[in-house]
């Protein structure tokens, strides 16, 4: 067997309520950078379906930005740590690591010569740091505030020049190299979020939270004048540049982003983004003919300068762990959710994806199922939804289960959940039979045709198999147990009911026949090294995928146990949370990196 990888859905920038967010422009002009969690993804700006995703740093990340000439890539992260990375391989080598000093980096920015970087921050004992990209070495100090800094940039051309914008409100100015502390500017009453040159390196401008943005001549520092007063309702997080330089955007906590003339400091286009608290505007980039902003909830949005009132496009998706996962195999689609309860759709054909509309869950959600046309979820908030597969939207009905529900499985319009203290039988929307138990339910699977039901139990570390009676009122009654050395974290028969596999969080995967519930084979599946979280049949019950909390994916053989093909850090630095077959051979997978993985598999 081989793999490859076809497609990566991948994360949304990670946001944070008050902070602002640093996207990183490619002088090339094909994609952009963003952050979230470990990783750095590079998408590409024109077709942002493509992606790459850098994930060497041992902690998370914070921002990320091109060299000037494009051939490298510096990242930093919450420990001061900054790697400086190739974007020409695709295994992105590493040229060098610096830590400028300890404590989380906001902001950096590369000298137009590729010589030098300056990072900003919280640092325990300073703010900033200038530095050579090539031995490390100091050229300059970045001090002259009394808080942690925010944003910096380089001057774009000779002499070179430094801005910064501090929580101090204010903003400084550096010479060099060595570059020294020069003044600072203190016209902002709030927070400085975002400082930046044009590209003549004459102009330059600040952005605060006080709503109010200032512009700046690059030569003499004297002000040239302010936005409007203020230029927005709402914090100023970001500002960027036309390619011109004559024009400049802003986005805004007041939910807009703003286009400005910097020759007559006029508003020339607004922006309304919405009126949830999710559409405060967190960052803005302008790249070539590309006007993108950033939401807080993550959406990337194209912004349309013909028309203010609708962005070209929003590409959407989910920025936090995803923790569920179904599929439509005839219409290959895809349906994932997160720990913050969003809800996705993915057309894999057509390339359409929207987050699912209607009042959904309010906690994570725990696990989907997918059954003719609806969806069905359950979450953390002890409830059942359901999914209209047609339009993706959320159902009025919503079940109270007595207890947390962990698994959902659905055969022959009954939808059976595991919950902790009970297993419970939903049909046509309405919970129609409850079954105590005392082992917490873990995960929950029904026979293809026959009555048997598998229930995992995560307290007593066994298989838990029900005769099942679904005339009437639906009753069960025991069968048998299997017992395992660990928690059983998921159980699933096979789609041709031959065979029932289960794993635990002791690594082992076990595969029974179905009905007599003896060993299939005597081959130890026992080759992750850590907890297994998911497992999924292919079409054909010839293969099985399991996920593990060791990033990795093993898909073994029922005609050959002894072989098997391990997908190693499948989602690097990323526990597997959910595995689907969408066809014989392709898989797919989800992390808690936040990424969506579509592989091919040739057996």
């Amino acid at each position: 067997m081989s793999f490859q990888n076809r497609t990566i859905l991948s994360t949304l920038p990670r946001t944070e309520r008050g902070m602002p967010l640093v996207l990183g422009d490619d002088p090339k002009g094909k994609t952009f950078l963003y952050t979230n969690g470990h990783s750095v993804i590079i998408r590409d700006i024109v077709e942002p379906r493509i992606s790459d995703i850098y994930t060497e740093h041992a902690v998370q990340t914070t921002v990320a930005k091109y060299s000037p000439s494009g051939f490298y890539i510096a990242s930093a992260d919450i420990s001061g740590k900054v790697r400086i990375w190739d974007t020409v391989n695709k295994e992105h080598i590493l040229k060098n690591e610096f830590q400028p000093f300890a404590g989380q980096i906001k902001d950096l920015s590369w000298s137009p010569d590729n010589q030098r970087i300056v990072v900003v921050g919280e640092g325990r004992e300073r703010f900033g740091h200038v530095f050579m990209a090539e031995t490390g070495t100091s050229v300059g100090e970045i001090s002259g505030h009394s808080k942690l800094i925010n944003s910096c940039h380089f001057r774009p051309k000779r002499p070179f020049r430094i801005i910064t914008g501090s929580e101090d409100n204010s903003v400084g100015i550096f010479e060099g190299p060595p570059f020294k502390f020069k003044t600072t500017v203190n016209d902002h009453t709030r927070f400085v979020q975002s400082v930046r040159y044009n590209s003549s390196g004459e102009l330059f401008a600040s952005g605060g939270f006080d709503g109010k943005m200032f512009l700046y001549n690059a030569n003499t520092y004297e002000k040239v004048g302010e936005f409007a007063s203020p230029a927005h309702k709402g914090g100023i997080y970001a500002v960027a540049w036309s390619p011109d330089g004559t024009k400049i955007l802003s986005a805004s906590g007041d939910k807009t982003c703003k286009l400005w003339d910097a020759s007559n400091l006029e508003v020339i286009s607004e922006f309304e983004m919405g009126n949830d608290v999710l559409d405060q505007q967190v960052s803005c980039l302008w790249q070539g003919s590309h006007i993108l902003s950033v939401s807080l909830s993550g959406f990337i949005n194209y912004l349309d300068l013909n028309n203010p009132l609708k962005p070209l496009r929003i590409i959407k998706g989910h920025n936090k762990s995803i923790t569920a996962l179904t599929v439509n195999c005839d219409k290959k689609k895809l349906y994932t959710a997160s720990h913050d309860s969003a809800v996705m759709y993915w057309d894999m054909e057509s390339g359409n994806h929207d987050r699912i509309g209607g009042i959904g869950h309010n906690n994570q959600v725990q696990n989907m199922t997918y059954d003719t046309d609806v969806i069905y979820s359950i979450s953390l908030d002890d409830t059942m939804k359901f999914i209209n597969a047609e339009d993706n939207q959320y159902l009025p009905e919503t079940i109270k289960f007595d207890s947390q529900p962990r698994a959902v499985a659905v055969s022959e319009g009954y939808v059976f959940v595991a919950c902790l203290n009970e297993i419970s039988v939903v049909q046509n929307s309405r919970k129609i039979s409850s079954y105590p138990i005392d082992f917490e339910g873990s995960a929950i699977s029904k026979h293809p045709t026959e009555s048997d039901v598998a229930v995992g139990g995560a307290r007593d570390n066994k298989v838990h198999i029900f005769l099942s009676t679904l005339n009437g009122s639906p009753t069960f009654s025991p069968k048998t147990t299997l017992q395992h050395t660990g928690a059983i974290t998921d159980v699933k028969y096979s789609p041709n009911g031959k065979y029932l596999a289960a794993s635990d969080a002791n690594r082992k995967v076990v595969l029974y026949n179905a009905l007599t519930y003896e060993l299939a084979h005597t081959q130890d599946w026992c080759f992750h090294t850590a907890r297994i979280n998911a497992l999924s049949w292919a079409p054909n019950s010839l293969f099985l995928a399991t996920g593990s909390l060791d990033t990795n994916i093993i898909i073994w053989s029922v005609e050959a146990p002894t072989k098997h093909t391990s997908i190693k850090k499948a989602h690097p630095q990323s526990q597997i949370t959910r595995l689907a077959f969408l066809e014989n051979t392709v898989l797919v997978s989800t992390g808690q990196d936040g990424n969506v993985k579509i592989w091919d598999i040739v057996y």
